[in-house]
């Protein structure tokens, strides 16, 4: 890895020389953590909706059950 340095630009450089060398590790984690926001975000309100339309469902709008018969 550190023979690719030379090659980077000023930036990844610079900022992977003050990550202590481990700034592709700490980016990876980074986006780890965002991906599992996004899918704790999008869990939430998909749990939220699904309360809220329980909590206003209409019961005539509902279908009986109707059992299978026993053979």
């Amino acid at each position: 890895m550190t023979s690719i340095i030379p090659f980077a630009c000023s930036t990844c450089r610079v900022t992977m020389i003050e990550g202590g060398g481990d700034a592709a590790g700490w980016s990876i984690f980074f986006l780890l953590v965002v991906i599992l926001a996004m899918l704790g975000g999008i869990a939430y309100f998909m749990f939220r909706i699904a309360r809220r339309e329980k909590e206003h469902f209409d019961p005539a709008y509902a279908d009986d059950y109707v059992p299978r018969d026993s053979e």
